[in-house]
């Protein structure tokens, strides 16, 4: 077959069909229009598809990616890996970023843990009781905010998120995977609001359960950067704020149980 509809690009490279029309706007997936109006797409399209969501995996911009097939489409696989070997290495000192983060965060609240373990003074709490925690010994009060950086440096805006497109890599057996992760970490959720963009989630304040909410959080933005989080971390409670454009309001319901 020398062209390929819409339903059955989408069946053989296991794109949903909205992702597909997306990335065609997006100026990533070329489509040709029948006299009747429907898309019909090259015979190379699932190899073209197969390169995108590979880039994408690697947390790759789409304006990235849109250059890289430029670079593709010229034939020369040298010059593509030129391209992308500077990407590459952006992407590891992302990773290696968040990854510090993440373990700052984990020493943290490992440290709150060996006080809160310890015996506890007589009477009511005090400055040095060691439920009021601080970084420097400064006095503090309210939670802890942890918020997660953006899994690229972003511009000066103030919410990218908003701006980034409602298009996510997993698929398959991997979106099943991660849709079950979060089920079971929200189904120890304490209540749940239903806040502008979003839904905010309070749960029992253990340093183990923080460190999960933290760190499948984190990779959820590697795949879905549209999604925003901010954990905070006091005492009695953990809370995690979830917002996300309108489009991905279905996304939102699946995973968070916020209204669609």
């Amino acid at each position: 077959m020398s062209t390929l509809r819409i339903s059955q690009l989408a069946e053989r490279s296991g794109v949903p069909a909205s992702t597909l029309r997306f990335y065609e706007t997006a100026g990533l997936l070329p489509a040709e229009r029948t006299a009747s109006g429907y898309r019909q797409y090259g015979p190379d399209a699932v190899e073209r598809l197969a390169f995108i969501s590979s880039a994408k995996l690697l947390g790759l911009a789409l304006e990235d990616i849109r250059e890289l097939l430029d670079v593709r489409d010229a034939g020369v696989c040298a010059a593509v890996r030129a391209r992308m070997v500077p990407l590459v290495s952006d992407r590891i000192a992302d990773a290696d970023r968040r990854s510090a983060e993440l373990a700052a965060f984990s020493a943290r609240l490992a440290d709150v843990h060996r006080q809160l373990s310890g015996p506890a003074p007589a009477g009511g709490c005090g400055p040095d009781c060691g439920c009021t925690t601080d970084g420097d010994k400064a006095q503090a009060s309210g939670p802890v905010l942890i918020e997660l950086s953006p899994t690229r440096p972003q511009d000066a805006a103030d919410e990218p998120w908003r701006q980034a497109p409602v298009a996510c890599t997993l698929g398959g057996a991997a979106l099943g995977e991660r849709t079950a992760q979060w089920q079971a970490l929200i189904a120890q959720a304490t209540s749940r609001e239903e806040i502008a963009d979003g839904v905010r989630l309070t749960f029992p304040s253990t340093p183990e359960l923080a460190a999960e909410l933290a760190s499948l959080a984190a990779t959820e933005q590697d795949c879905c950067a549209f999604f925003d989080f901010t954990l905070n971390l006091a005492p009695a409670r953990l809370t995690l704020t979830v917002r996300a454009p309108e489009a991905a309001g279905s996304l939102l319901a699946d995973l968070f149980g916020a209204t669609a």
